[in-house]
């Protein structure tokens, strides 16, 4: 597919150096992020022999609107950056890891005389140790339930001095070992947080020998009670230990990783072999992996998933070559700390085996996920259906759009439209109307504001698409119309809804309610006496969440109008700066902080401001 006019000019300016591009479309908005050894070859090529290229590129490259780029020194620093930007923007057309948020970890608090053991989802260089990452907190929580009960950390927020007269409950249903009261000194007490890592590490054989040797030393020295706690001690690890799989005795760390695929989800599976067993194993799932190679799925997952690990083994185990394993490998070697890691495609023997039994692992955890996906299409059909049967509706309502008003004191007043299809939320069409016609708190009239201006959007989209002539095109989110219309309130702000559909001629061709929050009561026009739908049915958990989520829509629009506000408020307070002078600098530093930490001179060097108003804008920033 050949270059668009204005794209062509910018394909002659990228330098054939290694770095990254960064691929956005018409609104802006970053959708791919690659990088390349050379970027003018590489992204020149996806505008050569699209028909070489899968449907997936050919849709990336059809919209993209403009192109940027950063260039760095190596390929590894490409690779480095390429991992951190997908991490910051997640574009569309990654691969990219399906869960945003930050995966939990047991932290291990080693830099304090007194390590505690917490859970935290950021890693910081503070001296901390890690593990994980797991994919759950629930999962984080049972470890250390078993952990604190084999090594008993301290958990309160006490001073330890050894001095204080006396332990709290958790000593006495022995979940802590009170170094508080000097029942174990600082040396033990360490001791025993490094056996609770290497236990992590699979470590256990030396923990329990060093274990053992002290429960005959303190029997021998008739401290039978010592004694009995090194026993319990031993016979928890030991039970931990019997439901860990050996692998074998002399094996080398090693992660065995593979990989099961569905539809455009592929499910990720890693085990964790330490010490020569088996001793956990995660799933991830992966996102914008249709029309991908498996070679080139995998090497995204390793970067990622590397990434946000604590430690690398020496060896990691793969079911089939992946994209550019020297480049990961030599990554790999730097999070090693320069040590040497092998990534191994085995073809036979134990390791094969591994690698099968992770790829079953893969494929049985796809299957429950998507027989749970299955189970909760039900419950959205179910929802849908009782919707239709409570409102008396001809149809389910398949497309439902919920309405919102958030202000404060009648400020800063935003409206929001999400949009459910099938049930599920379809944040592509969530749209926010800054109200503009209304003064004050008055929800009834804002509400009536935000409706008008949503179906003169749809006036205007069904008016050209009758005329057919070449424009703008019409935002999808307006283009139809809703099976089911719900306006957060009662009465009063259904009436508006109602004023506002007559006006278009709209009432009757669709359903609309009002839901009050109070007792959850449904009003329908023409019908004296609210409905009720029954506790715990699947049609009010669903409008509940619709509801819920038009609130969180709006509060959040709010707040940044109102933010935004402020902002203008204290540049417009200062002489001589007005809103286009305002926008200017904005544009320019970003931020309203890094406007107020510019030097004069660097506020003088925007377009507009002169040496003597930058002064003043210092001034009274300061």
């Amino acid at each position: 597919m050949p270059a668009p006019e204005h794209l062509r000019t910018l394909l002659d300016t990228i330098p054939p150096k290694p770095g990254c591009y960064l691929m956005k479309n018409d609104k802006g908005e970053i959708i791919y992020v690659g990088k390349a050894v050379n970027l003018r070859a590489r992204v020149r090529s996806y505008f050569h022999a699209s028909a070489q290229h899968s449907r997936k590129t050919r849709r990336l490259v059809q919209n993209i609107a403009d192109i940027e780029w950063i260039v760095v020194a190596s390929e590894l620093e490409a690779l480095i950056l390429e991992m951190n930007l997908i991490k910051k923007h997640r574009p569309k057309y990654n691969v990219r890891l399906k869960d945003d948020k930050r995966y939990p970890y047991v932290k291990v608090h080693w830099a304090d005389p007194f390590p505690k053991v917490t859970v935290t989802r950021n890693m910081q260089n503070d001296g901390s140790r890690y593990f994980g990452p797991y994919t759950s907190v629930w999962a984080v929580h049972q470890t250390l339930n078993v952990l604190r009960k084999i090594f008993p950390y301290l958990t309160c927020d006490r001073k330890i001095t050894g001095q204080d007269e006396r332990a709290c409950l958790y000593y006495d249903i022995k979940l802590c070992n009170a170094p508080c009261i000097g029942a174990v000194s600082q040396q033990e007490y360490r001791q025993m947080i490094q056996d609770l890592m290497d236990f992590l590490n699979g470590r256990t054989g030396p923990i329990v020998e060093r274990l053992r040797d002290e429960m005959l030393e303190a029997s021998e020295r008739l401290e039978f009670e010592k004694a009995a706690v090194k026993r319990d001690q031993i016979q928890a690890i030991e039970t931990v230990v019997r439901r860990q799989k050996v692998v074998s005795p002399d094996y080398v760390d090693s992660d065995v990783i593979a990989m099961a695929r569905s539809d455009r989800e592929a499910c990720v599976q890693v085990f964790f072999i330490r010490g020569g067993k088996l001793i956990g194993r995660e799933y991830f799932l992966l996102e914008g992996t249709d029309d991908t190679p498996d070679a080139e799925v995998m090497a995204k997952f390793m970067g990622q998933f590397y990434d946000q690990a604590p430690s690398v083994p020496p060896q990691v185990l793969l079911p089939h070559e992946m994209e550019e394993a020297n480049i990961i490998r030599q990554w790999l070697k730097t999070k090693r700390g320069g040590e040497k890691v092998e990534i191994l495609i085995p073809r036979h023997g134990q390791q094969k085996d591994l690698v099968q039994m992770a790829a079953e692992n893969a494929a049985d955890t796809l299957a429950a996920l998507r027989a749970q996906w299955e189970a909760d299409r039900h419950k959205q059909t179910q929802s849908l259906a009782e919707l239709q049967t409570a409102l008396g509706m001809a149809h389910p309502p398949n497309r439902i759009e919920c309405y919102d008003i958030s202000t404060t004191q009648g400020t800063a007043a935003v409206g929001s439209m999400v949009v459910f299809q099938q049930g599920v939320p379809n944040k592509k069409h969530y749209r926010r109307f800054n109200i503009r016609s209304v003064q004050g708190p008055d929800d009834f009239a804002s509400m009536e504001e935000v409706l008008t201006r949503r179906f003169k959007r749809w006036q205007a989209a069904q008016q050209a698409r009758q005329s057919q002539a070449p424009g703008k095109k019409p935002d999808p989110a307006f283009a139809r119309l809703p099976d089911l219309l719900i306006v957060d309130g009662g009465k009063g702000q259904l009436s508006r809804a109602v004023k506002v559909l007559e006006a278009f001629e709209l009432f009757g061709k669709f359903k609309v309610i009002g839901l009050a929050k109070r007792e959850e009561e449904i009003f329908v026009p023409g019908r004296p006496r609210p409905i009720i739908l029954p506790r715990g049915s699947q049609g009010l958990f669903l409008v509940q969440r619709i509801r819920d989520e038009a609130h969180r829509f709006a509060i959040r629009a709010h707040r940044k109008r109102r933010d935004k506000i402020g902002i203008a408020s204290q540049l417009e307070a200062i002489p001589g700066v007005g809103p286009s002078r305002r926008k200017v600098l904005l544009r320019h530093f970003g931020s309203i902080d890094k406007i107020r930490q510019a030097s004069v001179e660097e506020l003088a060097a925007v377009p507009g401001i002169a040496p003597k108003l930058a002064a003043n804008i210092k001034s009274h920033l300061e």
